[in-house]
């Protein structure tokens, strides 16, 4: 796909159309990732997967609800034999879905210095990006005997010629945008000019981006994308906006979120007709003491509550699970109908 750039906002032709009967979906994506020290440097050597088996839980958890988790695995996750165990039999049935995710400094080849530029691969040679890509698409297939369809950067670092590698590896999705979020400052990309709303990346519709769901909620919210980058300095201040009602940003998930705060961002995003929320966290998460977000017992149990209340108010409010399949069969179906 020589020429798409998943770093550019999308031309206003491109957003995505999907069939009659799909209606409002939502889909829980896992960065599927090894642990590490989150406060450290980062580091080829210092992590663990320790916490791969408690994906086991968290697919039982999610199967009561008729939730398909996506698990965007990457590469010491793939490689572990630990990882098929907890979810290769959910993956084979179709309980759960497979997808990639790319954290180059722990995905051979070990080609580049470790630094935290080069954490973001789409940074990296685009011949060093693909191979390693290449490598962890090829390990993955090899783990769980099935071939992913689904994208997420490591780190959301998607490069000016990422798509290139997507289509040739056959991934349908990417879901690295992070709208209203921007990592220039540390040399990774810039989204806050990137819409919410699912979106073709390319001419041909081969590639589709789904965003992850971050809302801007309060009545300053239509001016969220002037205030949040001419405050990221002044952190207070963006704190002392969202306590006193006027301007929030909710990313949709669980870590350093709270469950009043994703409800709200819910409500905004079903209001303003979004076809798809786009749920996420981090795997190590679900065991206590490997991320920032859930360091003692009674965290995790407030992680899965969490979940319990929004899959609550989502049925409530007539938003389905979705999972890669449904979309892609929906946004093929509506896109064949649009004429030539």
């Amino acid at each position: 796909m020589p020429g798409t750039n998943l770093l550019l906002p999308p031309h206003a032709d491109a957003a995505a159309q999907f069939s009659e009967g799909f209606g409002q979906r939502f889909i829980v994506t896992v960065d599927t990732e090894e642990e590490f020290d989150w406060s450290a440097p980062l580091d080829r050597h210092g992590h663990g997967t320790l916490s791969v088996p408690a994906l086991q839980t968290f697919q039982q958890f999610c199967e009561e609800f008729g939730v398909v988790p996506i698990y965007l695995v990457d590469y010491p996750v793939a490689d572990s034999p630990l990882a098929p165990q907890a979810i290769g039999d959910a993956v084979s049935a179709g309980r759960a879905e497979i997808g990639v995710q790319l954290h180059p400094w722990v995905s051979p080849p070990f080609d580049e210095v470790v630094s935290e530029f080069n954490s973001y691969a789409g940074n990296l040679p685009f011949a060093l990006e693909r191979e390693k890509f290449a490598r962890l698409h090829a390990r993955i297939v090899e783990a769980f005997g099935t071939r992913p369809r689904i994208y997420r950067a490591g780190r959301y670092g998607l490069g000016p010629r990422t798509a290139e590698i997507l289509t040739e590896f056959g991934i349908d999705i990417d879901s690295s945008v992070r709208a209203h979020f921007d990592y220039s400052a540390s040399g990774g990309p810039n989204y806050r000019r990137h819409p919410l709303h699912p979106y073709w990346a390319d001419k041909g519709r081969q590639l589709l981006e789904l965003p992850l769901t971050t809302i801007y909620w309060g009545p300053l919210r239509q001016f969220g994308n002037a205030i949040y980058p001419a405050l990221w300095r002044l952190p207070q201040l963006r704190g002392a906006l969202a306590r006193a009602g006027l301007l929030e940003r909710i990313p949709l998930t669980p870590e350093g979120v709270t469950v009043e705060e994703a409800l709200r961002g819910v409500d905004v995003a079903i209001d303003m007709g979004l076809p798809v929320l786009v749920f996420s966290f981090h795997s190590p998460s679900l065991v206590p003491g490997y991320t920032p977000y859930v360091r003692a017992p009674q965290d995790l149990d407030a992680l899965y509550d969490w979940w319990r209340t929004l899959f609550a108010h989502l049925a409530r409010r007539g938003v389905k699970p979705g999972n890669v399949a449904n979309i892609l069969s929906s946004v093929a179906l509506a896109q064949n109908d649009l004429p030539s």
